[in-house]
């Protein structure tokens, strides 16, 4: 029987695996059953780890790194009022700030506070925020990664995050989707500036880092959707950049996944033609438009998924009835099962059912093991 890194592995080099792995993301479930004193009383003395072996889960193992990073000749300043940070960027340009806000809803379930204030406020600040870029710098700490593969071990294979890409970052971090847009019609010139001092920046200083680091998946990309980041967009602005980086890491041997946890129905054949070789996290309907059968249909296996299961089949608002149809139905769409990792899309839920979790292990060793029925 294959480890579940040894099934990742193949599935990364386009073999097949013994059976369909089953490594979904529970940190927010159990963060929020951990804070308020809920989880299930056999897991109450356990880490997640030890949780899920227990489900027969794999590890998702998605923080580990292979680089810090450092801004050079900007000043920071942090400061903090109740529930809101501002941190101040002073640059011989201006200073720019952004603000987060946690809640006490999120800190209950352990999710990241809010940045509710964007750093890109109008055109006087995209000077400043190109210096920013100018002076970031990457260092690599392959060690540091090292040691955490290896405590991953067989249970899985770390996907790292390297940030957004440009375009994106610059949409949802540096400004806002709304003003993000205005200031593509309104200044073209001055974003298109900002976004080539980004992806030149990357280039040439990240780059390298990661493709001569021993990580094997890299994260780059989150987010894009039919919406936010429509086909004619996404030509312009993001495949040239992704596919020039899938390119340039490819021949080091890695693989790019895009973190898909929106409606990606209209923008198929653009996450393909920019490069990705997954898209993880992928989510579907009932939660989005899209359903995992259309999605393969159109892919085939030249795009690994990682996901498809909505987290919404995990509640009680979806019947058991209606949990165990999408599931036997989940398993026929993936048929034979090349290219696919069954994960929760995005994440276990605060509310998600424990039994629900431990049925679809039970259903991957019944309806998983490879080649799945059609």
């Amino acid at each position: 029987m294959m480890t579940n890194r040894e099934r990742l592995l193949a599935i990364l080099d386009g073999k097949s695996p013994d059976r369909i792995p089953w490594i979904p993301r529970m940190e927010i479930w159990y963060l929020a059953q951990r804070l308020v004193g809920t989880l299930p009383a056999e897991y109450e003395d356990m880490r997640l780890g030890e949780i899920r072996a227990d489900l027969d889960m794999g590890n998702p193992a998605r923080t580990g790194r292979v680089y810090t990073t450092r801004i050079r000749g900007v000043d920071t300043i942090v400061r903090r009022h109740g529930l809101l940070t501002t941190t101040e960027y002073i640059t011989p340009y201006g200073t720019v700030s952004q603000t987060a806000q946690r809640t006490e809803e999120l800190d209950a379930v352990g999710i990241q506070p809010l940045v509710v204030d964007k750093m890109l406020k109008g055109p006087d600040d995209y000077d400043a925020v190109m210096h920013i870029f100018e002076h970031m710098e990457w260092y690599p700490c392959y060690e540091e990664y090292e040691a955490y593969d290896r405590d991953v071990g067989d249970d899985g294979l770390p996907m790292v995050a390297i940030g957004d890409v440009p375009f994106h970052h610059y949409l949802g971090d540096l400004s806002g989707y709304e003003t993000a847009y205005l200031d593509l019609f309104d200044n073209p010139t001055q974003v298109e500036s900002l976004l080539d001092t980004i992806a030149g920046v990357y280039r040439e200083r990240m780059w390298p880092v990661v493709a001569e680091s021993p990580a094997r998946l890299l994260l780059h990309g989150a987010h894009f959707a039919s919406q936010t980041t429509p086909a004619p967009y996404y030509d312009q602005y993001i495949t040239p950049y992704v596919k020039e980086f899938t390119d340039y890491v490819h021949k080091y041997g890695k693989s790019v996944a895009q973190h898909a946890d929106n409606d990606s129905l209209e923008i198929l054949d653009q996450l393909q033609d920019s490069g990705y070789d997954m898209q993880e996290c992928f989510i579907t309907s009932p939660m989005v438009p899209l359903s995992l059968r259309t999605a393969r249909q159109r892919w085939g296996d030249s795009m690994i998924i990682w996901g498809g299961l909505p987290s919404v089949l995990l509640e009680e608002s979806t019947s058991e009835e209606e949990f165990e149809e999408y599931m036997e139905d989940l398993f026929r769409a993936i048929s034979p099962g090349n290219a696919f990792i069954l994960g929760i899309a995005d994440n276990a839920m605060p509310s998600s059912m424990i039994s629900r979790m431990r049925r679809v292990g039970e259903m991957v060793e019944e309806y998983g093991v490879y080649p799945t029925a059609s």
